[in-house]
C-alpha cells in the first residue's frame, strides 16, 4: 500500500501542539519525505520549549506509524536557540542571580549524559570502526573485519550508522528492504552469516541525506534499538567519519566495548586518525587498536613494492600514543573489486592473503573483547 504525504499530514493534523494546536498549524515542521513507506521529518522548536514537546514527538510518531502501509517513521526533535536570545539572563546589580537560573545540586553522574546508557538486550559486545575523516576505507575495513570475527567462531552483526553515506548495502549487494516483526521491530538482513542493518535500506541510493544533527543522532537510535537484533557476540558499528553528533550518540547510548581506528599511513590521515582517538578516550571508550589501511602496494606482474601514501605512519602513532597496532591492510585491486562488487575478500577469497589479514585483526580484537563474550 502507497503512503502519502497527505495522508501524513491528514494524521499530523490530530495532534496537538502544548499550546493545542494541530501540529500541522504550529509552524514547526520540516519538509516530509516518503519512500517506499518510510517516513522522515523533523519536528523544529526553540530550546527553551523542547522538554514540553518530546511527548508531541513521541505521539507523532506513534502516529504515523500507526497508518497503514508504513513501515518505518523516524521524527526527530530539533530545538535550536532563537536568534538573539541568551543562555542566561544578565546578574542583577545586587550580585545574585534570578531565580529562574538556580539549580538544585545533583548527585554525581546524574547529568551526565553517559548516564542513558543501556545494554542491548542479546549483543554482549558493541563496537565501533571509526576514523577522522573519510576515503580511508573504514566501510571495507568494519566489514571484513565483521567476517573475520565470524570466521572466528563469533555470532556477528553490522550496524551501518554512516548516516549521510551509507556503503554497507553496496558492499554486500543487497538490496532488499527490511520486514518488521510482530513487535514492530526491524528484522536486521543477513548476509554471508551476519546480520547486517543500514539507512540505506531504508533510502535510495542515490538520496541526499540533508538532516540535522537530531535527526541523525534519532536514526541511529532507532537502528540500535529498534532492530530485532536477536543473540550476537559482537555488533560492529560502522561509524561516519569525523567525531560528531554520530559518535557522541553511539557513546551516550550503549556502553561501547571498545574502538577501532582507520588510518591511512600519511600524516593528514593521521591528525584525523589522533582526533578520533581523543574523542573515544574523552568519553571513555576503550580503543582497541589502530589499523593501517592502504599500507602499502605491491605490483601484481613485476612484484614491486611501492610506499604510496608513506608506510608505518599508523604504527608509529599507535605507539606514540600507546594503543595497540592491529595490522596492515594493501592497497590492492582485489580488496577494491570485490567491495565494490558486494562480494567482499574475506567471503570471495577465504583462502587468499587479504582475508588471513583481516582474520589476524580479528583475532586481535577478539581477544581484547574476551571478558565481554564470556560474561555473556
Amino acid at each position: 500500500m502507497s503512503v502519502t504525504q497527505q495522508q501524513v499530514l491528514d494524521c499530523l493534523a490530530k495532534v496537538m501542539s502544548p499550546r493545542g494546536t494541530a501540529l500541522t498549524n504550529a509552524n514547526v515542521l520540516s519538509a516530509i519525505t516518503v519512500t517506499d513507506g518510510k517516513v522522515f521529518f523533523s519536528i523544529n522548536v526553540d530550546a527553551a520549549e523542547a522538554r514540553a514537546w518530546e511527548s508531541v514527538r513521541a505521539q507523532a510518531e506513534n502516529a504515523v506509524r500507526a497508518i497503514p502501509g508504513v513501515s518505518v517513521a523516524m521524527i526527530a526533535l530539533t530545538a535550536e536557540r532563537k536568534p538573539g536570545s541568551a543562555a542566561a539572563p544578565p546578574r542583577p546589580a545586587g550580585g545574585v542571580q534570578p531565580a529562574s537560573t538556580h539549580r538544585h545540586p545533583q548527585p554525581p553522574g546524574a547529568t551526565s549524559p553517559m548516564a542513558r546508557q543501556a545494554e542491548i538486550p542479546g549483543i554482549s559486545a558493541v563496537i565501533a570502526v571509526a576514523s577522522g575523516k573519510g576515503g580511508v576505507g573504514k566501510s571495507t575495513t568494519a566489514l571484513n573485519l565483521a567476517l573475520g570475527l565470524r570466521d572466528l567462531g563469533l555470532r556477528v552483526g553490522l550496524l551501518d550508522a554512516d548516516i549521510y553515506g551509507p556503503s554497507v548495502p553496496r558492499l554486500t549487494g543487497i538490496h532488499e528492504k527490511p520486514q518488521l516483526n510482530d513487535d514492530k521491530k526491524m528484522i536486521p538482513l543477513n548476509r554471508f552469516g551476519l546480520a547486517i542493518m543500514s539507512i540505506g535500506f531504508l533510502v535510495e541510493e542515490e538520496t541526499a541525506m540533508i538532516w540535522r544533527g537530531p535527526m541523525v543522532m534519532s536514526a541511529i537510535t532507532q537502528m540500535l534499538r529498534d532492530v530485532a537484533w536477536g543473540t550476537l557476540d559482537v555488533l560492529v558499528v560502522d561509524m561516519p567519519p569525523g567525531t560528531g553528533d554520530a559518535q557522541l550518540t553511539l557513546a551516550q547510548n550503549v556502553p561501547l566495548k571498545g574502538a577501532v581506528i582507520v588510518s591511512t599511513p600519511q600524516d593528514l590521515s593521521l591528525i584525523d586518525a589522533r582526533r578520533g582517538l581523543a574523542m573515544f578516550k574523552k568519553v571513555n571508550v576503550p580503543v582497541l587498536g589502530i589499523v593501517e589501511n592502504m599500507s602499502y602496494f605491491q605490483c601484481p606482474h613485476c612484484g614491486t613494492r611501492s610506499d604510496i601514501f608513506g608506510h608505518g605512519g599508523a604504527r608509529h602513532e599507535a605507539e606514540r600514543l600507546g594503543v595497540p597496532f592491529l595490522g596492515e591492510i594493501p592497497l590492492d585491486i582485489a580488496i577494491r573489486t570485490t567491495s565494490d562488487s558486494g562480494h567482499p575478500v574475506v567471503e570471495s577469497e577465504p583462502d587468499g592473503p587479504h582475508a588471513a589479514i583481516y582474520r589476524a585483526i580479528g583475532a586481535e580484537v577478539r581477544e581484547q573483547l574476551k571478558g565481554a563474550i564470556a560474561a555473556a
